[in-house]
């Protein structure tokens, strides 16, 4: 049981806490190792006595006191002297780490975008340190092999290592050239919220986080097109999630979803960032994402049909914009019900097989149109690989519910 909590606590507070450590002993690899040594210490402690009032602030403070025994033990004790002092007082006193960290979160987000890191690794490395996500999980999301990904992120800490980067945020002047980065950082960590209908998994708490972190950037870069958008399209998207769920715990399709359920104030705070962003440049990339969900949240009732036209319209312009396998992926979705199953199936059929082999929704994508165009067999064999490769309930849940209908009469084996 300690060690389902502490995995539970790992996954919701362990980017906060290396956060905050970085920023404290401003070096990546201390901040690392005296975490992991805190999550050593608390399955050592934690069965022999009650479990902490904050197990956050419990780890973040023995995590500092195993960061200054490093220290100690690199001989730079003369150096920190004065420094060490002070730090052994305070180290007394219980910290409660909430109170300090989602300043340190930001900070660390723009120190791992520093352009001394190669660009395909920034965000990848920010969500490996400041968002925990595992090494596979992020190769997912950026569509490599999961060792591609390790040598990124091992190659992008040594760089930060060997460059010196000021753990600081940077004057707002540097901001535009790591800007693209912390934006893709609080997309990816969004996307793994979202992908969780029920808001139940390990990475539910980054719903929440990045609508918090999304406005902070939006009130500090409110002439920003592309942040004002990534903060209408959190809110777009989280403003839908009482309708995604069934009574039974199975996802509900977009299309499906009851917009009665939907939560009005944050749709309408959505379209205040879309206006603005919309405002300063209507052709940026996120525009026009943000403009599709924004589209489907524009739906007032069940009675109203799907806005298929206009969200295809939507991703032809975003076709134009960045033509990459996702964007494809979705405008297929959206040319089955505009144009028909096998104008999709043809659109599907251009795409990288090998590329998207690892992700879930090509798979699950793949299979609804097959089963629609009565390839049973092909449809079973994507049904099996998408439920093998999602790694929530409720979306399993859809999937062995959408695979059973292949029974169904008039589907061709």
């Amino acid at each position: 049981m300690i060690g389902a909590a502490l995995d539970r606590i790992f996954r919701e507070a362990s980017g906060r806490i290396v956060a905050a450590l970085a920023a404290r002993f401003r070096d990546l690899a201390t901040a690392e190792d005296a975490f992991s040594e805190a999550c050593t210490r608390a399955l050592e402690v934690w069965p022999q006595q009650e479990m902490p009032r904050d197990p956050a602030a419990w780890l973040y403070q023995v995590a500092v006191r195993a960061a200054l025994d490093a220290l100690r033990r690199r001989r730079t004790q003369e150096r920190f002297a004065s420094w060490l002092g002070a730090e052994q007082e305070s180290a007394a006193c219980e910290q409660e780490v909430d109170g300090v960290i989602p300043d340190e979160r930001l900070r660390l987000i723009f120190i791992c975008c520093h352009p001394a890191v190669a660009v395909d690794s920034r965000a990848a490395l920010t969500l490996r340190l400041v968002c925990g996500l595992s090494t596979r999980e992020i190769a997912r999301a950026f569509l490599v092999s999961e060792a591609a990904m390790a040598q990124r992120l091992s190659r992008a800490k040594q760089k930060i290592a060997d460059a010196g980067v000021p753990f600081e945020v940077p004057a707002p002047d540097a901001w535009p050239e790591r800007m693209a980065a912390v934006l893709s950082t609080l997309e990816v960590a969004y996307a793994k919220a979202h992908e969780d209908a029920a808001g139940s998994g390990p990475h539910a708490h980054y719903a929440a986080e990045m609508i918090v972190l999304s406005r902070t950037l939006a009130e500090l870069l409110p002439a920003d097109p592309d942040v004002a958008a990534l903060a209408a399209l959190v809110r777009f998207a989280e403003a839908r999630r009482p309708a995604r769920l069934e009574a039974e715990g199975c996802m509900v399709p977009l299309a499906e979803q009851n917009p009665a359920q939907w939560i009005r104030p944050l749709i309408e705070e959505g379209m205040r960032h879309l206006e603005r962003a919309a405002a300063f440049d209507p052709d940026r990339a996120r525009v026009v994402q943000a403009r599709i969900h924004a589209a489907w949240c524009s739906r007032a009732s069940l009675a109203e049909p799907p806005p298929w036209d206009i969200v295809l319209g939507c991703y032809d312009e975003l076709l134009a914009l960045r033509d990459d396998p996702v964007v494809r992926l979705n405008r297929a979705v959206a040319v089955a019900e505009t144009r028909g199953v096998e104008a999709a199936l043809r659109e599907l059929g251009t795409l990288d097989d090998e590329l998207l082999r690892d992700f879930a929704p090509y798979h699950a994508v793949r299979a609804d149109l097959l089963r629609r165009a009565g390839q049973a067999e092909a449809a079973g064999a994507a049904y099996d690989r998408a439920i093998g490769l999602v790694g929530t309930a409720a979306e399993r849940a859809w999937l062995e519910r959408q695979r059973q209908r292949l029974e169904a009469p008039g589907i061709k084996k």
